[in-house]
């Protein structure tokens, strides 16, 4: 989903046809659990949020994926939960580029 009324990532293992976490190999659920948790560092720690939701919903998309959702009491649905809260907004190009490249900054030394 691409909204800018929230910050948010997606995580999304590279294994195919799999829906739910308990489908991983016991090592691909640790790494999902390393990646999840550097990822939300990063988040947390670059764009000094008040929270960190994560979510793995797939009730559009099967594909098993993670959010990472960085909340601020000041964002539109603060404190409820963010789905239809509120109509999505589009990014601008360059507000995207900018967060696009702010977030590789933030992940580009992940200790694989």
């Amino acid at each position: 989903m691409r909204d800018a009324n929230y910050l948010w990532t997606i995580l999304v293992p590279r294994v195919a046809d799999i829906s739910e976490i308990y489908q991983l190999d016991e090592k691909d659920q640790m790494q999902l659990l390393r990646e999840s948790s550097f990822l939300g560092q990063r988040l947390m720690t670059g764009f000094a949020g008040h929270k960190l939701n994560i979510g793995a919903l797939g009730n559009r998309v099967p594909q098993l994926h993670l959010h990472h959702i960085v909340r601020f009491a000041d964002d539109p649905a603060w404190p409820g939960p963010i789905w239809g809260k509120v109509p999505g907004k589009e990014y601008q190009a360059e507000q995207l580029a900018v967060m696009v490249e702010k977030l590789r900054r933030l992940t580009e030394n992940y200790p694989e």
